[in-house]
């Protein structure tokens, strides 16, 4: 199966790091991952990698990728800015070999990273379920919220997606907005697991290397990206569960109320 990868030159080495942690946590997995490039490839040629010339618009990124591919075509969307920590493979190659094994099939896309909105049903799905043939639950989701993070995807759905998109989008950030502009077509049904089947960790936050993608470039011994900058605080992983979703925000809470009481000019009471 094709990984389509979202990047560009400069995140090579976030390109890097995302590919050598699936073959960690996922040795045996299917994917021939496809790599936009500008001008400079600087990764090898193998078996598990193609590239693709583009220019650096991220939507003509996106069109240049999937412009010999056929609408129905399953593809794995993995954008570089996610990498995984881990996987339920046995689950997720269910998953996969449901939606390749079955003519025909109405579904358009699995999500199986439940995180953040996904938990919120009254505002992310729309009440309706199916079963897929290893009895794993999917639940059908509104619209194109979670469509960043890892997963299964047709051609279709990143085709309709980014041809609503404009030309000239400045950077990645822009598309959180635009997409909830996309009303999307009822014939692209996304769903999204019952279950949590993986964590991911998120590679930048705010144009910066988080400490979390820092600390596993280091540990692996591959290259650090040379714009790293200052050393990166910011921890991001997704995927918990239900419960730990709630726990998560609750922590959050409690260190932005102490980084607040932290700041000068704020005084503790006696």
């Amino acid at each position: 199966m094709r990984a389509l990868v979202l990047t560009f030159d400069k995140y090579r080495a976030i390109t890097e790091h995302m590919i050598f942690m699936y073959n960690k946590v996922w040795p045996e997995h299917p994917f021939v991952f496809r790599i936009p490039y500008q001008k400079d490839k600087q990764m090898v040629h193998s078996n598990q990698l193609e590239f693709k010339q583009t220019d650096a618009d991220i939507r003509s990124t996106v069109l240049s990728l999937i412009y010999d591919l056929p609408d129905e075509e399953w593809v794995y969307w993995c954008i570089d800015d996610k990498y995984p920590v881990n996987i339920n493979t046995k689950k997720v190659t269910e998953l996969m070999n449901y939606i390749t094994g079955t003519p025909s099939l109405e579904i358009s896309g699995i999500l199986f990273c439940r995180t953040r909105s996904s938990w919120k049903k009254r505002d992310y799905l729309t009440g309706y379920s199916v079963a897929d043939s290893y009895g794993n639950k999917l639940l059908e989701r509104k619209d194109y919220r979670n469509i960043w993070i890892h997963q299964f995807l047709k051609v279709k759905v990143l085709r309709f997606l980014f041809e609503s998109f404009p030309t000239g989008i400045p950077f990645a950030r822009v598309m959180d907005e635009l997409k909830r502009g996309v009303g999307k077509p009822g014939n692209h049904q996304l769903f999204t697991t019952y279950k949590n089947y993986a964590v991911f960790g998120e590679s930048t936050s705010g144009g910066r290397l988080t400490r979390n993608c820092y600390e596993s470039i280091i540990a692996h011994s591959l290259s650090l990206p040379t714009w790293r900058g200052e050393f990166p605080n910011k921890i991001r992983f997704i995927g918990y569960s239900k419960t730990s979703y709630w726990v998560e925000m609750q922590k959050r809470r409690v260190l932005r109320l102490m980084n607040y009481i932290k700041r000068p000019g704020i005084k503790k009471r006696e």
